[in-house]
């Protein structure tokens, strides 16, 4: 039964995605998708109303806190937190009968895994991998359902760096495959609230904003090429001056420079979005979030390491009237990053969940849209 409802959904999305207009067909009280920054509006939101109708998540009940069933909620790795806790609550996807579930989620925490069991001092996870896999041997013993699929239809969430992943860290380089692991934004909440808005364009006297500490090569090249320049379009720190506010910053600035560092992804892109400032994304072999239904390219500009040195020119060089509607599209994607403490439609918990769903349903949206 549960297979034909998933054959039927696939189904509707399929011949949704034959509308390529901008706006969605489809009829919706809250939001209805449109614009450019989805790869097909259309398909995206029969998706997402078939998700609402279908999809269901069983969370294994073994398993102790805190390293099961908790994760941090006012830290870098909030996104893994919050949404562990949402999906503990019950009210949201979540079904008692495993029977008639979707996808099966594995209720530990990394950052959690990490903060308790990682030797700092000797670099080893050996003991995260031994909890991991007898996790499994227990679930496996008990219950058929990972066997049934050899975990295939199983999922995990992490922002660090089997199944379905979903990843704060997208790297493709390091076996991330979109066809089967989903990117998830990674959130800093330390105040466990966002920040949220901006100046208005005409108000933004910054052409690019970027500050943070040396972390991997690509802020290395960033940093060592802007920094001591002290260029009143582009500026650089590795740290503030004394009494200047990072948020201020972000907010009068009209692009926000996001490198990747060690890992590929970086709270900046959702900081950026928060604060209603163009991201400047500057990846090596990251996959943005939510990227098989958005279309990242047009609110946000993707530079090439290579031309770091080159970032001024390249901004200047992108007229106003295209700056003013990628910042006006920065504004209408903002609702899918925003983290709500009861989640709202096509939040950013929504669209986590639409990203698993997509991958257990094997649609990919992007195929449907613009390249």
């Amino acid at each position: 039964m549960v297979e034909a409802y998933m054959a039927r959904a696939r189904s509707f999305i399929k011949e949704a995605a034959r509308v390529r207009n901008l706006t969605s067909i489809h009829h919706d009280p809250d939001y209805v998708p449109h614009g450019p920054i989805y790869r097909n509006a259309n398909a995206f939101h029969r998706s997402y109303l078939e998700m609402e109708k279908l999809f269901k998540i069983y969370v294994y009940q073994e398993g102790e806190p805190p390293m099961f069933h908790n994760g941090p909620c006012k830290s870098i790795y909030s996104s893994e937190g919050r949404f562990i806790h949402e999906v503990e609550k019950g009210k949201l996807y979540t079904t008692q009968d495993p029977d008639e579930a979707l996808v099966y989620f594995l209720p530990f925490s990394v950052a959690m895994l990490v903060r308790y069991l990682y030797e700092s001092e000797s670099l080893k996870t050996d003991a995260i991998g031994r909890i991991v896999i007898d996790y499994i041997h227990v679930i496996s013993g008990k219950y058929p359902y990972w066997n049934r699929s050899v975990g295939a239809d199983h999922f995990m969430l992490s922002c660090h760096d089997w199944s379905i992943r979903v990843l704060c860290n997208a790297n493709t380089s390091e076996g991330f495959n979109p066809a089967k692991d989903a990117s998830f934004p990674e959130i800093n909440l330390l105040k466990g609230e966002a920040d949220i808005g901006g100046l208005p364009p005409s108000r933004r006297s910054i052409l690019a904003f970027f500050a943070g500490h040396l972390h991997g090569y690509i802020r290395y090249l960033l940093l060592n090429e802007w920094k001591d320049k002290n260029d009143p379009d582009v500026q650089v720190y590795d740290q503030l001056p004394k009494g200047v506010s990072y948020m201020s910053k972000l907010k009068n600035s009209r692009f926000c420079l996001c490198p990747s560092g060690y890992e590929v992804a970086s709270p900046r892109i959702v900081e950026a979005i928060y604060a209603e400032c163009v991201p400047v994304l500057i990846p090596d072999g990251y996959v943005a979030p939510f990227s098989d239904v958005l279309n990242w390219k047009s609110f946000s500009v993707q530079i090439a390491v290579k031309d770091i040195p080159n970032i001024k020119e390249i901004l200047m060089g992108i007229s106003q009237r295209q700056y003013l509607r990628m910042q006006r599209r920065v504004k209408q994607v903002q609702r899918h990053f925003v983290v709500n403490p009861t989640p709202k439609r096509y939040d950013v918990f929504h669209m986590i969940n639409h990203s698993i769903w997509l991958r257990r349903l094997n649609v990919h949206i992007q195929d449907f849209g613009v390249p």
